[in-house]
């Protein structure tokens, strides 16, 4: 008998990079995504942009807006809307807690990445603050010596 050989449990489709250069992520939630007909095969070939999504809470659901899943290429008339709003997934507790910071500490809900969980599509969201232009440029000053750094090291073992 052959072994049975696992698959990976998570498998990233999109990730948000811009979020982190963007905002101070305070908190990160993992929600579930209630996709219709063809989406799920149009997420498999990774046809999905992240860019300028955010998340809303209207009538105590969490609403995904701006996420464009592309158009499944063999489906048929039923696919739907590329920028729909879709549902996400959360326990009523997390959701009030979010609006709750959402609205007297003023944060914001970016999507941060979509990926597979055990055949299931996941999306993490997270709970952020915005970045002034300073810490924007703060970060990028970290950011370059750290490589400045790695790549001395990296050429020849010492650093001068």
């Amino acid at each position: 008998m052959a072994p049975i050989k696992e698959k990976p449990a998570l498998k990233t489709i999109a990730t948000n990079r811009e979020v982190r250069h963007e905002y101070f992520v305070l908190e990160a939630l993992e929600t579930g995504i209630e996709l219709k007909g063809t989406e799920v095969k149009s997420l498999r070939a990774g046809t999905v942009n992240l860019k300028d999504s955010w998340v809303d809470i209207e009538n105590g659901d969490l609403m995904a807006k701006g996420v464009h899943i592309s158009p499944y290429e063999q489906g048929n008339i039923f696919n739907q809307d590329p920028v729909r709003p879709r549902r996400l997934l959360a326990h009523k507790k997390e959701i009030r807690h979010l609006l709750q910071q959402c609205k007297l500490e003023g944060y914001t809900l970016v999507p941060m990445s979509l990926y597979f969980k055990h055949g299931r599509v996941k999306m993490e969201l997270g709970l952020c603050k915005g970045k002034k232009l300073y810490d924007k440029r703060a970060d990028a000053a970290k950011r370059d010596a750290r490589r400045s750094i790695e790549r001395a090291v990296k050429s020849n073992g010492r650093f001068y």
